[in-house]
C-alpha cells in the first residue's frame, strides 16, 4: 500500500521521483553496437538443416520396405508398419514402399515421394521414375508411398526418393531424401 502512495505522488508531482528513488532499481547495462545479424544468428548456436538426408521434423521414423501391412495402434487407430525394411531390394520388385510415422500434427496434408536415378547407367537422373502421393488427415499417425516399377522393370543402380509435404511439389516442399538400391537379378 505504501509503494502504491509513492508512486501516485511521484505521477502527480510531475514524474521527478525516479525509480532509484522508489526502488533502488538499476539501470541495465549498455551494450556495444552489434550487428543484428551477429546478435540474433549466432552461427555456432545455428545447426543446418540436410535435404539430401533422410527428413527429419515431423516425421518420427521413415524407412524404404518391401512391403506394409495396417495393425490396430494403442489409440485404436490404424497403424501402417513397415515389413521388411531395407534399402536393397531385387530387380524383379514390383513396387517399394517408403513407410513413415509421424509427430502430431494439427493440420491435414499431402506427402509426395518422387523416385528418380542417382547412378543408373543408360538413365537420365532428371528424369521421374516412380512418384506417389498420400493424403495424411488428422488422426492418421503414419502412412506409406507405394513406387510402381517402370514398366520396363527395375534397372540396377542408385536411385533417390524426394520427400515432400504441403499441397504440391515445389521446392519450398523438400523434407528431406531417402535412397535405395536396386540389385541384378540372379539370372
Amino acid at each position: 500500500m505504501m509503494i502504491r502512495a509513492v508512486l501516485f505522488a511521484c505521477m502527480l508531482l510531475g514524474g521527478w521521483c525516479s525509480s532509484a528513488q522508489i526502488g533502488g532499481a538499476e539501470e541495465m547495462p549498455l551494450t556495444e553496437n552489434v550487428p543484428i545479424s551477429e546478435f540474433q544468428n549466432r552461427s555456432d548456436e545455428v545447426t543446418t538443416y540436410d535435404f539430401d538426408a533422410p527428413p527429419q521434423g515431423m516425421f518420427r521414423s521413415i524407412v524404404m520396405a518391401e512391403g506394409f501391412e495396417e495393425q490396430l495402434g494403442w489409440h485404436q487407430a490404424h497403424e501402417i508398419v513397415p515389413i521388411k525394411p531395407t534399402e536393397e531390394f531385387p530387380a524383379e520388385a514390383q513396387a517399394l514402399y517408403v513407410v513413415f510415422s509421424l509427430h502430431q500434427h494439427y493440420q491435414a496434408f499431402k506427402v509426395f515421394g518422387r523416385c528418380s536415378p542417382e547412378r543408373v547407367v543408360g538413365v537420365d537422373p532428371a528424369t521421374i521414375i516412380s512418384e506417389d502421393a498420400m493424403y495424411i488427415t488428422l488422426e492418421d499417425e503414419s502412412g506409406y508411398l507405394k513406387l510402381s516399377a517402370p514398366k520396363t522393370g527395375w534397372k540396377p543402380g542408385r536411385y533417390k526418393v524426394e520427400i515432400h509435404a504441403g499441397e504440391q511439389v515445389n521446392e519450398m516442399t523438400l523434407m528431406g531424401t531417402m535412397r535405395f538400391s536396386i540389385m541384378p537379378s540372379n539370372q
